[in-house]
């Protein structure tokens, strides 16, 4: 009688239930699997084969039929193998277990000694689990720490094949894994990066408006001037994680491999640095069975993208779409799979080629046609959606001798960005939305108003500079975080004009 197991197949960062069918039946030697496997499915034959000889189980010579429906669902990975070895002892042995098998799930990659390895995208697996009424889980007990994040279900943690086969024929006992709460205990980074950056307070300034609403920031002066020491510091001023950004985060972080049993959830908001080589997949996301991009892997977190000019044009402006709606939508033929991308984009360059058209020490040898061909790799609608635009100039002797900023300086940074953002929880608190960068037009018409004096500076602004209508909204944003950098209800002149000082800076007057 053919035997039925339920098992999982990871969509992008969704997870669904799939079924393993297993049949046994008289005829010459055989072992298939059907329902869309890829090779790392097919290759599960000679896995499961050797896992179940050597964990001193028999396996069945003859034809042995394997159907993982749905079948017009791909199948990818080494995750069946465990679905696929009890289906086959299920189908060839009894077992009267007192866990009901039609309410569990079962997944783990097999070693051919029966031993089970971590699989990647646990946490999405359980969180489907949970969603679908389903109590048990059986798994690698190296996911085991990751899957016990999500609470009011039993995890079973496996080290072998052999090990689930008794415990079902009841000769052994496994105590599922409890929540741990102690997980969600939140670790304060003691990076003290932002006390050491010496001079730049308009672009230190610039950092804390970026921490405090999650804006944008594009930065450029000369070399060694520290672009990137202060993209890199503005972690040490973030807030920490919530509890629900944390499940958000690890659950890209778990579908990409990226987790580990010491660390099964990410508690430090992410800092991504991708190489200017990066491919349009790597940093977008894609593939044949498509994975998160360095974009998703920023999700509620930072990228920072280092000589923006030397990245290909092509991949900048897949840049785009996912700075406007804070997802990316990976295309294929067969289906279309979005992946998260809330993300803080800071960018780094130099003025020209040789980096010092602007610097008032040293002169500059590039011709104006390799500066004006060398600032046009950046497109104006990338920029556009840059919120803060700083110059960062050479440093002087002074500047760098200085002393570090004290900690109570930084503890007061970080405490008006933390309660910027407690401003913004509680004014979204009916909405999918945490910080003022994400605002839409309805939200930026109910909280970004502005009285007579304001819309004329504005208007100065939009006429002058000139400001594009996205430029405009971004600048009302950028000032609603200006104001509730200074605790006040409505946006003043003063928080009008510092926003607006943000973007006199356009990528064709870097050199200005």
């Amino acid at each position: 009688m053919p035997s039925k197991i339920l098992s999982a197949a990871l969509v992008g960062l969704e997870s669904k239930i799939v079924e393993v069918e297993v049949d046994i039946s008289s005829g010459l030697p055989n072992f298939i699997i059907v329902g869309l496997p890829d090779i790392a499915v097919q290759e599960a034959r000679v896995r499961v084969r050797s896992a179940i000889k050597n964990s001193g189980r028999p396996f069945p010579y003859t034809r042995v039929a394997v159907n993982l429906a749905p079948c017009d669902l791909k199948k990818e990975g080494p995750s069946y193998d465990l679905p696929i070895a009890l289906g086959i002892f299920l189908a060839h042995e009894s077992i009267e277990s007192e866990i009901p098998l039609d309410s569990s799930i079962f997944v783990g990659e097999l070693s051919l000694d029966g031993h089970l390895r971590r699989i990647n995208g646990v946490l999405s697996i359980v969180m489907m689990a949970k969603q679908n009424g389903i109590k048990n889980i059986f798994l690698p007990a190296e996911n085991a720490p990751e899957a016990s994040i999500i609470s009011d279900i039993n995890i079973f943690p496996l080290k072998t094949f052999n090990q689930l086969v008794k415990f079902l024929n009841n000769e052994e006992s496994i105590i599922p894994l409890k929540p741990n709460p102690t997980h969600f205990e939140i670790e304060e980074d003691q990076d003290e990066t932002f006390s050491l950056v010496k001079g730049q307070e308009y672009a230190k300034r610039a950092l804390e408006i970026v921490a405090a609403g999650g804006h944008n920031l594009f930065m450029v002066g000369p070399p060694g001037t520290g672009k990137t020491f202060l993209a890199r510091s503005i972690i040490s001023i973030l807030p920490s994680l919530g509890t629900s950004e944390m499940l958000e985060v690890t659950r890209i972080y778990s579908v990409a491999g990226m987790t580990t049993a010491k660390k099964p959830l990410i508690q430090n908001r992410p800092f991504r640095n991708p190489h200017h080589s990066s491919s349009a997949a790597a940093l977008i996301g894609g593939g044949r069975f498509p994975k998160p991009g360095e974009i998703s892997l920023s999700h509620r977190g930072v990228l920072f993208l280092d000589e923006l000019p030397e990245f290909p044009r092509a991949v900048l402006e897949s840049l785009r779409q996912p700075l406007e709606d804070g997802v990316v939508t990976v295309a294929r033929v067969s289906s279309s799979i979005q992946f998260p991308a809330r993300f803080i984009l800071i960018t780094a360059a130099n003025p020209c080629p040789c980096g010092f058209l602007s610097d008032p020490k040293q002169t500059c040898c590039c011709t104006p046609n390799q500066v004006l061909k060398y600032q046009k790799r950046i497109s104006g609608p990338l920029l556009d959606r840059m919120d803060l635009q700083v110059e960062v100039p050479r440093l002087d002797f002074n500047k760098l001798t200085q002393e570090n900023a004290s900690q109570e300086e930084i503890a007061k940074i970080r405490e008006k960005i933390k309660k910027a953002r407690q401003i913004q929880r509680a004014r979204f608190s009916k909405k999918e939305i945490l910080e003022n960068s994400e605002m839409g037009h309805k939200e930026i018409s109910k909280f970004c108003a502005i009285d007579f004096e304001g819309k004329m500076i504005l208007k100065k602004a939009v006429e002058q500079i000139p400001l594009s209508a996205r430029a405009y909204y971004r600048v009302l944003k950028v000032a609603r975080t200006i104001a509730d950098l200074d605790q006040e209800e409505r946006i003043k002149i003063n928080h009008l004009a510092e926003a607006i000082q943000y973007r006199i800076k356009q990528m064709g007057g870097l050199g200005s």
